[in-house]
């Protein structure tokens, strides 16, 4: 059965643009069928751990775990990876706070991208070679090409470096900006560029999960 793992970063609980548009994602993929199954996690309400071992960036078959704190902590991160694994599609919520990626979201692919496991180490180990993933990334104010903001983008190019070619992933991005343009007066003349861009997206979405296999 087909799986998507839909993950959710946004620090807000509601009202978040990135929610919105990765629930319409996943909605499009339900009704594709009862196999298009859906896992849910959100990184708001149930946060996974920093790592704690630096030894965990590898595969423990290479650095066996030392104590039991360093087990434990290998373990968690195994049914963080096998969760991945278990997907056919990856969809992220990935709002930009601070021109970088919210910190539960780097602590999740800190978690996942594990040397000789989900990423090349030696040999060629990319078990995710050819699946897809999706972004859906955020941000409150005007970004890219010919803007003020135009290199300050950290969220987007570190998940197309480890989802993309760490990977080897295809990888789709979809962007939203001007999010703040409904809450900041001085921002309001951009609202309707903002509801333009939304809608798109949305209908961008929806494309896209009713045509990956």
């Amino acid at each position: 059965m087909p799986r998507l793992l839909r993950i959710d970063a946004s620090y807000e609980a509601n009202g978040s643009v990135s929610r919105g548009l990765t629930g319409v994602f996943a909605e499009a993929w339900r009704s594709r069928g009862d196999g298009h199954t859906v896992i849910q996690r959100d990184l708001r309400t149930d946060p996974v751990p920093h790592l704690t071992h630096a030894a965990l960036h590898w595969a423990s078959e290479e650095t066996p775990p030392a104590d039991e704190s360093h087990r434990e902590a290998a373990q968690a991160q195994r049914a963080l990876v096998a969760e991945l694994l278990s997907a056919d599609v990856l969809l992220l919520g990935a709002p930009m706070y601070n021109y970088s990626l919210p910190s539960t979201l780097k602590a999740w692919l800190d978690q996942v991208h594990v040397r000789g496991l989900t990423s090349p180490a030696e040999e060629d180990t990319q078990p995710l070679r050819g699946r897809t993933a999706v972004i859906v990334t955020t941000r409150g104010t005007v970004h890219g090409l010919g803007t003020a903001n135009e290199d300050r983008d950290h969220v987007v190019p570190p998940l197309e470096l480890i989802l993309g070619e760490e990977f080897g992933m295809e990888v789709h991005v979809v962007m939203v900006g001007r999010t703040l343009s409904t809450s900041i007066a001085a921002l309001a003349p951009e609202r309707s560029a903002f509801e333009a861009e939304r809608d798109a997206a949305a209908a961008r979405l929806t494309a896209l999960a009713g045509s990956l296999a």
